[in-house]
């Protein structure tokens, strides 16, 4: 079978797609597919024997470069209507790469004729003219980025704030349009199908659930790395009030005024000392307890995995939840949130980790506190974790389950 799997944005280090474009397309090459991923930057990090075919973009959110220097590349329409968009606070790549992709799908099918073209998320109105190219299109959705608006909008205060948001997700209009004309949609867990249905109105007929998978052979426990009894770990990959890092800082806050011994906590991702995260963190003193570990490679996350004590997924929403099944997998137990679904990927609360409300810091803090006093509750959470990776998510398997939804399209 010839697939072309599509990724807006492949970014290695910062949120689930690029993670996505990276397995799932080793495994189903694995499995004797051919295998083609066309992506806009920032790329995504494949195995050397995946064709890549680079789709340009104007990377305008990407680069610190003033607006002005991109004017001698406006000739082309589609840079032209990309940049006012930008210009205009906008976020127009998902339209834009769509288009480019149909273009270069149109120029690779009589080659290499594909049996099926695969989105990942981007949901633009250029997969639309695929299907005239006579090949099956489905895309997978994480989960409906119109959850991020509402939990935008909800933290709104002022109307010229409200207005930027509108402006902003103004491209979910057409990612719901377009959703509801593809032949199927795939997501990764049972809680985003059912946002999928409510916001996107996909019929159920037309949905797949396959969960992600995770690289067990690369998220294990390092034993040479000895563990620092007091330390959390918290990947921070996304928006950080979707992530919920916020109230996590604020949990430490409390954790600290009570004098319940020191607590560290080493946060991965993209902010840094000079964000809004480092600012909470200086007004909350909290300088001698965070530590920003920036954004690190897969190997380096397991380091730090296998260094801490235990990991918080503190989320306001996930549609899956990367981060706490990696932690799983180096047997770290986990503190989540109740929200999206992470109780769907966690499982029973209180066997492989502690599950509290979300944006609750006073609970965060207590389950902080209990878990970190409790040896014996960590190893314990931490091995069945394993097992629950071990047996629940598996990148083969969710290959295998992906080409049985091929195989329906075609």
């Amino acid at each position: 079978m010839k697939i072309c799997l599509l990724c807006y944005r492949g970014n290695p280090f910062s949120g689930g797609q690029g993670v996505y474009a990276h397995y799932l397309s080793k495994e189903l090459q694995a499995m004797g597919h051919d295998v083609y991923v066309l992506a806009g930057p920032p790329y995504p990090d494949l195995v050397e024997t995946v064709p890549l075919y680079k789709l340009e973009s104007l990377g305008m959110y990407d680069s610190l470069r003033p607006l002005h220097t991109h004017l001698p590349r406006l000739r082309n329409p589609l840079r032209l209507y990309e940049f006012l968009a930008v210009s205009m606070g906008m976020f127009p790549e998902p339209l834009t790469f769509s288009i480019r992709a149909f273009l270069k799908v149109r120029e690779l099918m009589s080659d290499l004729k594909f049996d099926v073209v695969h989105d990942n998320q981007c949901l633009g109105y250029g997969l639309l003219p695929m299907k005239s190219l006579n090949v099956p299109v489905i895309a997978t959705i994480h989960h409906p980025i119109t959850i991020d608006k509402k939990l935008a909008m909800a933290q709104a205060r002022r109307p010229w704030e409200k207005f930027r948001l509108l402006r902003w997700y103004s491209f979910t209009v057409m990612q719901r349009l377009v959703s509801t004309r593809l032949d199927r949609i795939v997501t990764v867990s049972h809680k985003s199908a059912q946002d999928i249905q409510s916001d996107f109105k996909v019929s159920k007929q037309r949905l797949r659930v396959v969960h992600n998978g995770v690289d067990a052979n690369l998220f294990q426990p390092d034993p040479a790395i000895a563990k620092r009894p007091r330390n959390l770990i918290a990947v921070d990959s996304g928006s950080s009030f979707m992530k919920g890092t916020h109230h996590l800082l604020e949990a430490l806050r409390l954790l600290k005024g009570r004098g319940n011994g020191q607590v560290s906590l080493t946060l991965v991702g993209r902010n840094g000392p000079g964000s809004e995260l480092g600012a909470m963190v200086r007004s909350y003193g909290l300088e001698d307890t965070v530590v920003f570990a920036g954004g690190v490679d897969r190997t380096r996350l397991v380091e730090l995995y296998s260094a801490a004590a235990a990991a918080v997924v503190p989320s306001i929403y996930e549609g899956f939840g990367f981060p706490a099944v990696e932690a799983m997998a180096c047997e770290l137990p986990v503190i989540t949130t109740r929200a999206g679904a992470l109780p769907e990927v966690v499982g029973e609360d209180g066997l492989v980790g502690i599950q509290v409300p979300p944006a609750d810091p006073e609970a965060l803090a207590g389950a902080i506190d209990r878990l970190l006093s409790n040896d014996q509750q960590r190893k314990s959470m931490g091995r069945a974790g394993r097992e629950r990776v071990e047996r629940c998510f598996s990148w083969r398997r969710a290959a295998e389950e992906t080409v049985r939804v091929y195989q329906e399209v075609i």
